[in-house]
């Protein structure tokens, strides 16, 4: 069964969320505080949060710090604060998807749908082996010559997409949609090449994440 922990003050919201949310597979559990979401987020272990940035007693963007520091699972902020800053605020620092009320319950339980999917398969995934580089996305660890590297989730993503398709050329949109879901309208023209040169930079990759002028990138695979 999956777990949903939905971080919102506004009970009623909650609440319906709640029991929009549940099902036969998904158990849904509520919580209107940031000292509390830590509490539970200690004790138990959940597949996806729900999290809204204006808590009243805290910033919902610490609360995600905290979760990528600590734990493996899923993050859809909710929350009325729409501006394009927030957005990228949001993302940049980790969290799977934005969405910003009001809302379609119906786009948000499709959305909730997409990230437990790929909670799953990240979770069921094996450590990705590849010449002088380990990836396990499952932990959020990776090596490079046996030493630790650290990304953050926006690398990771990066990451991930690259090396799900060796050899593939990608283009900029494909890669643009796939980092920043559904969000890519917001983000800074520019964000994709300062993300991939960190990356690059951060494994030594030069070699390996090759520029294909006027389409994209590739990752090049082991010869």
């Amino acid at each position: 069964m999956d777990t949903i922990l939905i971080v919102e003050d506004d009970r009623a919201l909650a609440q319906g969320l709640s029991r929009a949310l549940a099902t036969d597979q998904i158990q849904a559990q509520i919580c209107p505080s940031a000292r509390e979401a830590k509490k539970l987020l200690a004790e138990n272990g959940y597949d996806l949060v729900i999290l809204d940035v204006n808590l009243p007693d805290g910033n919902g963007f610490d609360l995600l710090r905290l979760i990528r520091e600590t734990c493996v699972c899923r993050v859809i902020m909710l929350t009325a604060n729409d501006l394009e800053t927030d957005i990228v605020t949001g993302l940049e620092q980790g969290a799977d998807d934005y969405v910003t009320k009001p809302f379609s319950l119906a786009v948000l339980r499709a959305r909730v749908g997409a990230q437990l999917r790929a909670g799953r398969r990240t979770g069921s995934a094996l450590p990705v082996r590849s010449g002088r580089y380990v990836f396990d996305f499952a932990h959020m660890e990776f090596t490079l010559d046996g030493r630790p590297v650290t990304l953050s989730r926006t690398e990771q993503k990066l990451l991930r997409i690259f090396v799900e398709n060796p050899g593939v050329t990608l283009s900029r949109d494909r890669l643009m949609d796939a980092v920043w879901t559904g969000e890519a309208e917001f983000v800074e023209e520019n964000a994709l090449s300062v993300t991939v040169k960190r990356l690059r930079d951060k494994l030594e990759a030069g070699e390996r994440i090759r520029t294909v002028y006027g389409l994209g990138y590739v990752w090049e695979p082991e010869d």
